[in-house]
């Protein structure tokens, strides 16, 4: 009887167990999916009768139930408290004027999703992936097509001369009108023309892509296509679309750089003696490209109205206006040398420099004062075009030349593409390639819809340009002495000495990662948090009850989420309709996202105001919103361009890249994220369990030997992976005569097996393959087609690994041979 009563008790303990656990359960699986407050009274209400809750739990339950399902009651008894708390403590994190023009500007787009802790990637794959008009593709294959053929870019460097055919010729075929709408006389291209020109020009020659790029970049044509009253559009964007005026912008000062809201330049209203509001200006400006020889100044400056002639105070803030160079006191002429790369980029100051405020600012004098709102939206599209752009077609001409140079380029009797050595760098260049393209194409499909999304640009132009500057230090290892030997037979020594350029210009690459990606990110994309900071400071006690309690729901929803989506490893996510390989990435993408959205409000929850300081912990956070963005991208153009087998080892190996670096990020948060009290359990508890319980490792050997072998065969995936750029066929181009040798090396390629195998055979003697082309002929091992194919592949491979030599004479003259 005993044990029969034991048992018994053993099975209602259990059963009680049972119920816990489903009680858990229940909860986890009501926030996986977000359910509204009223579900969570319901599913409490459930466990609590399943626990025979007594009476005073029910009264006590009923009544914090009213509270919060009620929102005047909640506010009043809740909020206003939660508010007062925040103000006295100064919880939320002040926002400067600066900070929230670019806050406002532009609009969010993937980011929001990828932030959300629960992304919809079915909408995510249906995002454009756009292609180039009819018109557009006659301009690639003309205008800049001739313009690739016009440019000699050893001459260039060399002499740190455009010529001036070649300037006459991109004022003539309007390269400089290219974002100047068609009404005003440019070529009124899309965002992805745009983009294709700059990487095409880019391949051929940087100094020319930066001639053009900049005009079409940040500048006074942008400005005034978006803002500009209509005297404005109508005066100067027809001049700026074919070369008559040429502009250049100066914003960065010797004490105002990523701190661009530190501008000293000045401008100060006064009436002159004729009536008119003018501004007698000064400033000092540097790294301003094209200033020297630029006609009209786009200028940004700090505005100041000492006798209130608008009406709007004394500090009106960071102005706009276009200055003719020509104006009395405006000083040019001077130039920088930016790392020995011919293009103009220079000083420019001025002195009492007086213009009338009705037509130098920008929109007119009703757009005092809204400059930095002006700049920051055009940076939210500029960032997103050319340097991803320049990177992109950087990228594609290492991939070309390397891959070429790895066939071509024989040691120990073999090409050295075959040694895993050269292999391993040959594959990253292939990816990076890959994953480039796609990076460009998917943010180009919104900012042709119109969308400007800052976050997402920022993470173009910074991940674009490191991945092009580790792309490029690679191929420098692969080429060796031919990388390192310049002159007219090497086209990567430019984009090797250049490359830190990009690196710095548009926001310099570490405060865009550490303050831009995830500072201003974690306020943009967050579904929240911008919300509550607008309602803080505007006193505002409904809404910041409505982005208070909807952030509370957000971090129980993604709490639950990344508890089960760990558990599973992102099993428990759905996919969209995908490859069966990809369906994986999206899930460990889900689970990664309700992980960062947790982890991102644990920090800002931890350190409230201060966390935009700790830019260590930024910047890994930056680094896992960037990789789902970059793998979102991925998946993106492998579905569209229609699942390819033969891109599954590109897409493979870069969403496996991603992944570990998403991992790598977390483990340093979980390292560092500093928490009162719970640092123990953050450190070694969750910090282990994430290690355990990887998202993502390295990429196998096995995807880079496939990657590497793709490259070094002719045609498929090899010429996908490099269209867009400039490829000139000619034998005496240094990429057409490295291409020439590559196909001439692959068709050898099977006559040379012969001789191996009649040398294993004992057919022939035990030496190099070329000492036996006489003797396998004479044995009939190999025909006579085959003999004069292995005598020109022997001819070709040893002219296109030749380097360029020079007399003293030229080598001290700089001359051109």
């Amino acid at each position: 009887m005993d044990s029969i009563n034991s048992l018994y008790g053993y099975f209602l303990e259990s059963c009680t167990w049972a119920w816990v656990l489903g009680s858990v359960v229940l909860l986890l699986f009501v926030g996986f999916f977000g359910s509204p407050l009223i579900v969570w009274t319901i599913a409490i209400a459930a466990i609590m009768a399943g626990f025979a809750a007594p009476m005073w739990l029910w009264i006590v339950f009923a009544v914090v139930a009213v509270i919060f399902n009620i929102p005047p009651i909640r506010q009043a008894l809740v909020t206003s408290g939660v508010f007062a708390i925040f103000k006295k403590f100064e919880f939320l994190p002040k926002i400067s004027d600066t900070e929230k023009a670019a806050l406002d500007a532009g609009v969010v787009w993937v980011e929001k999703d990828l932030f959300s802790g629960k992304p919809n990637f079915q909408n995510l794959m249906n995002e454009p992936y756009p292609d180039l008009t009819a018109e557009e593709k006659a301009f690639m294959q003309g205008p800049v097509e001739n313009l690739c053929k016009m440019i000699d870019h050893w001459e260039i460097y060399k002499t740190k001369e455009i010529p001036p055919a070649i300037w006459d010729y991109i004022k003539k075929e309007k390269f400089l009108g290219m974002i100047v709408p068609k009404e005003y006389g440019g070529l009124g291209f899309s965002a992805l023309c745009h983009s294709e020109v700059i990487m095409k020009i880019s391949s051929r020659s940087l100094a020319v892509a930066i001639q053009v790029m900049v005009p079409n970049s940040l500048g006074p044509a942008e400005l005034l296509a978006h803002y500009g009253t209509d005297a404005q559009k109508k005066h100067w964007l027809p001049r700026l679309a074919d070369g008559k005026e040429i502009p250049c912008f100066g914003l960065t000062e010797p004490t105002a750089g990523s701190d661009a809201g530190a501008i000293t330049s000045t401008g100060v209203l006064f009436k002159d003696t004729d009536g008119k509001i003018k501004i007698r200006l000064n400033w000092n400006k540097r790294w301003i490209t094209l200033a020297a020889i630029s006609s009209v100044i786009g200028l940004a400056f700090r505005l100041r109205d000492p006798e209130n002639l608008l009406g709007k105070g004394e500090d009106l803030g960071i102005t706009c206006a276009l200055i003719p160079s020509n104006t009395p006191g405006v000083v040019l002429g001077r130039r920088h040398d930016p790392l020995n790369t011919p293009f103009y980029n220079c000083p420019t100051q001025g002195k009492d420099v007086v213009v009338d405020a009705e037509e130098a600012i920008v929109g007119g004098i009703a757009n005092a004062g809204k400059g930095w709102m002006m700049l920051m939206e055009c940076l939210a599209a500029g960032r997103g075009i050319s340097l991803p752009a320049q990177a992109t077609g950087g990228t594609k001409l290492a991939a070309r030349v390397t891959s070429a140079h790895s066939v071509v380029r024989r040691q120990f009797g073999v090409s050295i593409g075959k040694f895993e050595g050269v292999e391993e760098p040959l594959a990253r260049i292939g990816a990076s390639a890959y994953a480039l393209e796609a990076m460009r194409r998917y943010c180009l499909g919104a900012l042709d819809k119109g969308i400007k999304p800052g976050v997402i640009t920022a993470m173009q132009k910074y991940y674009a340009t490191e991945m092009g500057r580790k792309v490029i230090v690679d191929a420098m290892d692969i080429m060796g002495g031919a990388g390192i030997s310049l002159g007219p037979r090497n086209v990567l020594a430019e984009i090797y000495i250049a490359t830190p350029i990009g690196i710095t210009v548009e926001g310099a690459n570490i405060m865009t990662r550490t303050l831009i990606i995830f500072g201003q990110g974690a306020l943009r994309a967050h579904p929240f948090a911008y919300s509550e900071v607008k309602a803080y400071e505007a006193n505002d006690l409904r809404a910041f009850d409505r982005a208070f309690f909807g952030h509370i729901g957000h971090i129980v929803r993604n709490t639950c989420r990344a508890i089960l989506l760990s558990c599973s490893r992102g099993y428990l996510a759905s996919t969209p309709d995908c490859h069966p390989q990809m369906k994986v990435y999206f899930r460990r993408m889900s689970w990664t996202s309700a992980t960062f959205a947790l982890l991102a409000d644990v920090a800002m929850g931890v350190l409230g105001g201060s966390l935009k300081m700790k830019e260590k912990i930024t910047g890994r956070f930056a680094d896992i919103l960037a990789h789902m963005y970059i793998a979102t991208a991925i998946l993106r153009r492998f579905e569209a361009e229609g699942r390819r087998e033969e891109d599954l080892a590109f897409a493979h190996y870069n969403l496996k890249v991603c992944m570990a670096e998403i991992q790598k990020g977390f483990d340093g948060i979980f390292d560092n994220l500093k928490i009162p009290g719970l640092r123990w359990f953050f450190k070694g508890w969750l910090g282990a369990w994430s290690r355990i319980n990887s998202i993502g490792s390295q990429a196998s050997d096995g995807w880079t030997h496939a990657i590497a072998s793709a490259m070094m065969k002719e045609g498929g995936i090899r010429d996908r992976l490099t269209e867009g750029i400039y490829l000139p066929k000619e034998r005496d181009q240094a990429v057409g005569r490295l291409d020439y040798a590559f196909s001439v090396s692959l068709k050898a390629e099977a006559a040379e097996k012969k001789i191996r195998k009649a040398v294993h055979a004992g057919t022939l003697p035990k030496k190099k393959a070329n000492q036996l082309f006489d003797e396998a002929r004479s044995k009939n091992v190999i025909t006579e087609e085959e003999f004069k194919l292995l005598q020109e592949a022997d001819a070709v491979r040893y002219d296109a690994i030749l380097v360029d030599d020079f007399n003293e004479e030229q080598y001290h003259a700089n001359k051109v041979l």
